[in-house]
């Protein structure tokens, strides 16, 4: 559980001591060992299509299996393509008295085997084709077609006990039968019924169907219950973990960004929403974009930032305008999201099938070193984004989001390289190669993403920045204490909607969280007027575990960031390795100049980065982990 459900007193209780040992629990002791999700089968990030874009709950298995068999004919198999979802329509029904799930049986003809109709036929006739499978279900009694479907054609028929196809009061025996008895491989867990069958609202108040909450609010993180949406997936976990001890499954939370699930949903599943539902259009894609892209440091090796799923082939991103279409899947890519395409593949173009085809961009997306790219530069109208492969290249990212061209400046050290050596830079989509020195001036037209791998040597030749490998860094305890809604991200999930309400307002949590290369609340880290260029910004009252691949020593200039505005209490700062303490700072304040931290790791398997404070308010007291390096291999 994280910080976030701490309340301040027990925090100011837990850090009055240092470094001694203080009241349990305290969330700041080193552990000797990484909390991050690492359950299930996403080492990389999931790759594959699901039903929901391309067809809502109109799904049927000639439909399914029709995109299924495009993606095997076409090579996108081959390429890593490999989940086959079925999304929410599926369910009749739950049975009475003992609770099964009954399948549309008028829409999946197999699962008529003369007993309990059963998915068994069809994830077989998937696994046969080298593919998984994937199914739907909702964290509450009921899914989302049953609150906002316009009709009730697709929807689950029955009683009001018998509609209540969701998990609620069932996890254990929908798991079992999903992954156990159908031989499932994926589930997406939905939150409509945490939030939209409350007892006043219209679906309640008309008798047909039961109240429940509301647990979740997307519109306040200070309305939801977070403790008891994180015990929901807690127990699918365990049922999980239970139904397939081989761990050969995908668990996808999607909440939308509410709950503050940016902040935990590394820590409970493999892939974590952290927007609203995509849709095709451009404004729509930056905010669920924005949702992800400052989140680097929650992403890792086994659970992935979740910006929705790929919309290409509709409105904006459909074969007549492939500029977006390609900046939709290098952006995705870069951020490590899941790759999982939305359309119908028995009608896309080849145009739209050369985009999710690109071998070099899914190479962005799934390389094993895992780090989400950085923002190296970052504007309203231009952003620089780029990411640490496990090769030791750079992967860069060139996106104007505006209206209008650019002439962007690429340098080296945006891209952490020495400027007096050559940069090769080969274009992902030309495949045009070009090389430079110190910078290289670039076009970018509206709307488009230039994406490069580029190879030249190291700024910092005998290791690494942390802040260049965001997949070995985790916040266990960044510092929040109240979630506090981002103000930079707008909920536009529908588009213009008109000026009849109150218009668009910040609603995802997650303001102030760990940074790469920024302080939390998106300034220059810098420590009494010395920026820094490479480094963490997080709040006080924090812990960090870093992952060590065979560094020998840890180097850091430590201090209060400039950006705070508690200038009265102090931070000290301290380094762990695999439980034990390797180093630490004197008292830190506001206005002091960086110290620099430096320690051992060597044969260390895990360090733990520290920063302590007697008291204050988190929130008005942002740190710097300047230039903070492994080094020495």
């Amino acid at each position: 559980m994280g910080v976030t459900l701490l309340k301040l007193g027990a925090l100011a209780a837990a850090v009055a001591a240092f470094p001694a040992a203080a009241a349990s629990p305290d969330p700041l002791a080193p552990t000797g060992r990484w909390s991050g999700y690492t359950s299930g089968q996403a080492a990389a990030p999931p790759m594959g299509w699901s039903s929901w874009n391309a067809f809502a709950t109109d799904i049927d298995e000639d439909k399914i299996i029709g995109s299924a068999q495009r993606i095997v004919d076409s090579g996108l198999a081959a390429k890593g393509y490999r989940y086959v979802n079925i999304d929410d329509g599926w369910a009749l029904r739950r049975r009475l008295p003992d609770g099964r799930m009954i399948i549309r049986v008028d829409k999946f003809p197999s699962a008529e085997a003369g007993g309990a109709p059963t998915f068994k036929p069809f994830t077989d006739r998937l696994h046969a084709m080298g593919l998984k499978a994937g199914i739907y279900s909702d964290l509450g009694r009921n899914t989302c077609s049953e609150a906002f479907s316009p009709t009730e054609a697709d929807l689950p028929k029955g009683s009001v006990l018998e509609r209540e196809v969701g998990l609620y009061g069932h996890i254990d025996q929908d798991i079992a039968l999903f992954f156990r008895e159908w031989g499932f491989d994926f589930i997406k867990v939905d939150g409509c019924g945490l939030r939209d069958y409350g007892p006043d609202s219209e679906r309640v108040r008309s008798g047909k169907f039961r109240p429940l909450g509301p647990i979740m609010d997307s519109g306040a993180v200070t309305r939801t219950d977070i403790p008891a949406v994180q015990s929901l997936f807690r127990q699918i976990n365990t049922a999980l973990r239970r139904e397939n001890p081989d761990e050969d499954y995908v668990l996808s939370l999607c909440v939308w960004g509410a709950a503050n699930v940016r902040a935990w949903g590394k820590d409970f599943g493999n892939i974590s929403r952290t927007s609203d539902d995509i849709s095709p259009r451009w404004g729509r894609l930056l905010v669920n974009y924005d949702s992800a892209v400052t989140r680097s440091l929650y992403a890792h090796p086994g659970s992935w930032n979740d910006p929705d799923m790929l919309y290409i082939g509709a409105g904006d991103f459909d074969a007549d305008h492939l500029k977006e279409a390609r900046s939709h899947f290098a952006l995705w890519a870069m951020m490590n999201a899941p790759l999982l395409i939305g359309a119908d593949l028995r009608t896309t173009p080849a145009s739209l099938m050369e985009v999710f085809g690109n071998a070099d961009i899914i190479a962005l997306d799934q390389d094993p070193a895992g780090n989400q790219a950085i923002l190296a530069y970052d504007s309203s109208d231009v952003q620089i984004l780029v990411k640490t492969l496990a090769s030791g290249d750079k992967a860069v990212a060139i996106f104007n989001r505006g209206s209008g061209g650019h002439d962007v400046d690429l340098h080296a050290f945006h891209l952490k390289f020495s400027d007096s050596a050559p940069i090769e830079l080969t274009d992902l989509w030309s495949k045009r190669r070009t090389s430079f020195s110190g910078r290289i001036k670039l076009h970018v037209e509206p709307r488009e993403t230039l994406v490069f791998r580029a190879h030249g040597r190291r700024a910092l030749e005998d290791g690494y920045y942390l802040s260049e490998q965001p997949g070995r860094v985790n916040p266990a305890v960044d510092g929040i204490l109240d979630p506090v809604a981002d103000p930079t991200i707008f909920r536009t999930a529908d588009g213009w909607s008109g000026t009849n309400g109150a218009g668009d307002r910040p609603t995802y949590a997650g303001w102030g969280g760990a940074r790469a290369d920024s302080a939390p609340y998106g300034q220059v880290l810098q420590v009494a007027g010395k920026p820094f260029t490479a480094g963490i910004g997080i709040l006080a009252n924090s812990r960090l575990e870093v992952r060590n691949d065979g560094a020998g020593r840890f180097t850091a200039m430590v201090g209060v960031d400039d950006s705070a505005t508690d200038k009265a209490h102090a931070v000290t700062f301290a380094v762990y390795g695999d439980g034990k303490l390797l180093a630490t700072s004197r008292p830190l304040a506001w206005g002091m100049a960086a110290e620099p931290v430096s320690a051992s790791v060597a044969g260390i398997r895990l360090i733990e980065l520290v920063a302590r404070s007697p008291g204050g308010d988190n929130q008005r007291l942002p740190v710097t982990w300047g230039a903070a390096a492994l080094t020495g291999r």
